[in-house]
């Protein structure tokens, strides 16, 4: 009997600490050994002059779920893993999405129930609370962390998503307490709003005024204020989807103070910008997501923020609604920005557009590819080392990618449903060619060959990232000494 179900030979393997050639055996889904001159597997694959890289983790993707306007997701569980595993990508970690009256536990249970029969690689699930009532603070929420669901996000904007200070200070509490990990989406509601109705009173509703109306400003100021939120409890929080240097200061500076706050960002802040949103007629609406893609400064930014330890994670955000009735166009031509269904698609193209445009121009090398697109979203949701890596023990989720293989990326090469992609056009090189989760195959040279419902659910860990810095606010140490906690 073989000491291996398979083995990749000759590969250049890269974690997001190392990089050497060798092989890798395989067994019961496991990496089981890393080495050179391997004994024979029942498989084998040659992978010389190719790239051995850990499978992406995505861990910020909406996935069949139903926004707070009630425009429901283009993609299914089915469409969007089978879309995540062609692009190299195989864990994805969406949102069971709470919204006001329901909950939480059913939300999770009937998304559960979504995932099951359908999702084709490992899934784990973020919350996103919207109505922290008694009953979701007191009993649901603590409950779900201790199963397995161990991250949420909260919304500083929407109007049936955000919370207010205090909202958000309850959950931070909670989220200390129990050792769970917070994501928030910072925009100033009210700029937002105020900006909105005077652009609507003007008769200025065209797709390009959807990012006059989320001023850089706004998510600035929101983002600080989310910062000084958690500084106040001591609770580490990461801000997702940034897309403005204003915002990313915020941040740099507080990791520079020694708060443990992290920070995401996405394709669309690196590869659009507002001229994409101004596009003629309607067709700006294809780029609206919030916050808005910025101008070429901004995207210089994101650059700096990736290369120098400001971003931890690059997810994609996907949010993938079809450019009709049914989606983006609620109204067809005559639909406002204000109308139009928030967020672009990306989960395929994530991973080659950051290898082309960062590993292929030389803005990243390929280690900080790999932490910042699989292994620090392990580490950050408490999936390490299962995920996120190619070592002894860790499950075989692996992609080997040409490095060399060039791609014009058209919406009819993609495996999504929504119809189009904002990246129509562009020149890529770098593809996944062979992607395995759990040590079995899932893509082959342009095959899907993984069956519906073969992926797994991922219960999640307390992350380390999620633990207290250990640096209270001055004014709790008379509170203390009184022996007396306010969180």
């Amino acid at each position: 009997m073989s000491d291996f179900d398979l083995v990749i030979r000759n590969g250049t393997v890269a974690t997001a600490a190392d990089t050497a050639n060798c092989d890798i055996g395989i067994k019961d889904g496991v990496v089981t050994t890393l080495g050179r001159d391997l004994a024979p597997g029942v498989r084998e694959i040659d992978a010389t002059g190719r790239l051995v890289l850990p499978g992406g983790i995505d861990s910020h993707c909406h996935i069949e779920q139903r926004s707070s306007a009630g425009v429901v997701c283009a993609d299914d569980f089915y469409s969007a893993t089978v879309a995540a595993a062609f692009g190299g990508t195989t864990t994805v970690i969406p949102f069971a999405a709470q919204h006001r009256g329901q909950s939480l536990r059913r939300v999770v249970e009937e998304y559960g129930d979504a995932a099951r029969p359908k999702a084709v690689i490992d899934y784990a699930f973020h919350l996103i609370i919207t109505d922290p009532s008694e009953q979701v603070m007191g009993q649901e929420l603590p409950a779900l962390i201790r199963d397995g669901y161990t991250s949420f996000k909260v919304y500083m904007t929407y109007d049936l998503l955000a919370l207010d200070d205090g909202q958000m200070l309850d959950i931070l509490a909670v989220a200390r307490r129990e050792g769970a990990f917070v994501m928030v989406h910072a925009e100033n509601h009210e700029m937002i709003k105020w900006l909105t109705s005077r652009l609507l009173e003007r008769g200025l509703g065209a797709p390009r005024y959807h990012a006059v109306s989320h001023a850089r400003l706004a998510e600035g100021e929101a983002t600080n204020r989310a910062v000084t939120l958690a500084q106040l409890l001591d609770v580490p929080i990461l801000l997702v989807h940034v897309s403005a240097g204003e915002a990313i200061e915020v941040i740099r500076n507080a990791q520079t103070r020694g708060l443990k706050i992290y920070g995401e960002t996405c394709p669309q802040y690196l590869f659009l910008t507002a001229d994409d949103l101004a596009r003629p007629g309607i067709e700006g609406a294809k780029y609206c997501c919030s916050p808005p893609p910025r101008d070429k400064a901004a995207q210089e930014a994101v650059w700096t923020g990736l290369r120098n330890g400001t971003f931890q994670v690059f997810s994609s955000d996907h949010a993938p609604y079809r450019f009709d009735v049914s989606g983006k166009l609620p109204h067809g031509d005559r639909t406002t920005f204000k109308e139009i269904a928030n967020g672009v698609p990306g989960i395929e193209l994530r991973l080659p557009l950051l290898f082309s445009e960062g590993v292929g121009q030389g803005r990243l090398d390929l280690n900080a590819f790999v932490a910042l697109t699989a292994t620090n979203h392990a580490k950050l949701y408490g999936l390490y080392p299962r995920k996120g890596t190619i070592a002894v023990g860790s499950d075989a989720d692996i992609a080997i990618w040409d490095p060399e293989r060039e791609t014009t990326v058209t919406a009819g090469i993609l495996h999504d449903n929504v119809g189009y992609t904002p990246y129509e056009g562009r020149r890529l090189r770098g593809w996944p060619v062979t992607v395995l989760s759990r040590g079995r195959i899932v893509v082959d040279d342009g095959k899907l060959v993984a069956g519906r419902g073969s992926g797994a659910f991922l219960p999640c860990a307390l992350s380390e990232a999620a633990k207290p810095a250990g640096n209270p606010v001055p004014e709790f140490a008379y509170t203390a000494e009184q022996g007396a906690t306010l969180v």
